[in-house]
């Protein structure tokens, strides 16, 4: 309660902002893309570049950059005079540390997008050239402070990254410093004298309120207490009555860059998952348009393959398709060898939620039903964060799960990581969970990071989508609306595709 009343207080002084997001695991994004951290850890860290929302790139840490005529060699010119939080300077050696020993090391969509970096040249502190193998077309999309987070070398490098304390208490470089974490109640920023845009930082402290329950972010939106949540911040049930308020707003923009989509993924490591017929027999079993007006409200619409259609120039939807028929179902399930026993039911089989809103809860719920009836005994298994992802991504010792996910601007930063066999990478959360290994699917998705032919690549990606939509590692539910809800004292918050994702530099409160 002291905790509570620490924060409650803190919000109370002018020039405040109000946040909330369920509690994440770390405040470092560099290695990890969980949603929740990145809507938080980008007000901490800049990227090299930052984007309009007509998806250009626009100077923050680098004031320019120049690709060679060849496409291996992007170079970039620092902003001198940018300072860690600590007072030491950022120079291309945090850069290149970044670059070689986190992102394309740990991070599980930087795996992909920097595979054929082969190193950082670094001539001055304030230049920097990536050196690539093959060209990559799609980089210069991967910059955003939340996507490719450059971490200080001198307090990372020699250490172990994935345990660093400074995960939880970060030393980042960009207009809020971490002040406090105190667990289950709240996180504090606060303004960042040094920060290098001195028209920015207008807020003197963000807090960051831990609210577990979605009701209780319902109550507290409309009681005023809370000013902006991103990512689906309160249950679906509320949501379009509190943007109806006079007081709050959903936004129309601001998740662009997102490209969000839900998924049931299966375990292909496990039997009977592995069988082609079982996963399609379950995909059959659900009705999606069910799932899309009853769970996600209609925040979203129904996906049709891997590829979200808010990604326009790389969306197919020539792909096999997989409408609801229960009778179906239960053929395919016959011809698998899993007839009903006694009991009526063919096997029993876990589902694990990501545990991150009602709607995660709702979709397991409604999987265990729709499974019961092609006599499928579902246990659906609910815990935190930190259990979920040792559980699905280190352990692997789930049947199925469901969540949501950002495909972004470019199937290679969004897309790949689930389908790419050399993302299968033990403790990397939302990379190759299901285990999926197709080496056909590997040749088109490393076939499509080096084309520079815009038409060649779209074919790419078309025929991906249909081998993928064949083996089905997954089911795509929806292409989802990930929206904010925000009042409406704050001003110049939706300034760019990322929206309630971005740094906040130039956000404002008034009242």
């Amino acid at each position: 309660m002291a905790g509570q009343a620490m924060a409650q207080a803190a919000a109370a002084k002018a020039g405040t902002l109000r946040i909330t997001l369920p509690e994440p695991v770390m405040l470092t994004g560099a290695f990890n893309s969980a949603g929740q951290i990145y809507l938080i850890s980008g007000k901490m860290f800049d990227g090299l570049v930052t984007y309009g929302f007509d998806f250009k790139p626009r100077p923050q840490l680098a004031e320019s950059w120049t690709l060679s005529a060849d496409g291996l060699a992007l170079t970039f010119k620092l902003r001198p005079g940018v300072k860690w939080h600590d007072g030491k300077p950022f120079t291309s050696a945090d850069l290149a540390y970044s670059a070689m020993s986190v992102w394309k090391v740990a991070h599980p969509r930087g795996r992909s997008t920097y595979a054929n970096l082969e190193k950082v040249d670094t001539p001055d502190p304030l230049t920097a050239t990536l050196r690539f193998s093959k060209p990559a077309p799609y980089v210069m999309n991967a910059l955003a402070g939340v996507e490719s987070q450059i971490l200080p070398r001198h307090l990372y490098e020699g250490k172990d990254l994935l345990t660093n304390p400074l995960n939880a208490a970060p030393v980042g470089n960009g207009p809020y410093k971490f002040v406090e974490w105190q667990r289950g109640q709240f996180i504090a920023l606060e303004r960042n004298p040094d920060y290098w845009d001195k028209s920015k930082t207008l807020l003197d402290r963000i807090v960051v309120r831990i609210i577990p329950d979605p009701a209780g972010r319902s109550a507290a939106f409309e009681s005023g207490e809370l000013d902006v949540g991103g990512a689906i911040p309160v249950a679906l049930a509320d949501a379009k009555r509190l943007s109806g308020l006079p007081s709050l707003e959903i936004p129309e923009k601001g998740t662009e860059a997102l490209a969000t989509m839900a998924y049931i993924e299966f375990n292909l490591r496990k039997a009977p998952f592995n069988d082609v017929r079982v996963r399609r027999a379950i995909a059959h079993a659900l009705n999606r348009d069910f799932m899309m007006k009853n769970i996600w409200y209609g925040f979203g619409r129904v996906s049709t393959g891997p590829i979200s259609s808010d990604m326009s120039q790389f969306y197919s939807k020539d792909v096999p398709s997989y409408k609801y028929d229960i009778e179906v179902a239960k053929k395919l399930l016959d011809e698998a060898g899993l007839k009903p026993g006694a009991d009526g039911v063919r096997f029993r089989m876990t589902h694990d939620p990501l545990p991150g809103g009602d709607h995660y809860r709702s979709t397991g719920d409604y999987f265990r039903a729709a499974m019961q009836r092609i006599g499928i005994a579902v246990e659906v298994r609910n815990q935190d964060f930190a259990g979920y992802y040792k559980r699905v991504y280190t352990d692997n010792d789930f049947d199925s799960t469901n969540f949501v996910a950002f495909n972004l601007t470019d199937p290679t930063l969004g897309v790949q990581r689930f389908y790419w066999s050399k993302n299968i990478q033990k403790g990397v959360v939302f990379s190759n969970g299901s285990g999926y290994s197709n080496p056909e699917v590997d040749k088109l998705l490393e076939a499509a990071q080096v084309e520079t032919d815009p038409v060649k690549r779209k074919a790419q990606f078309a025929q991906f989508q249909k081998i993928v939509m064949t083996d089905l590692p997954n089911i795509p539910i929806g292409d989802i609306n990930y929206f904010t809800l925000l009042n409406r004292r704050v001003k110049n918050l939706i300034t760019s595709p990322y929206g309630a994702h971005d740094n906040f530099a130039g956000v404002s409160v008034t009242g």
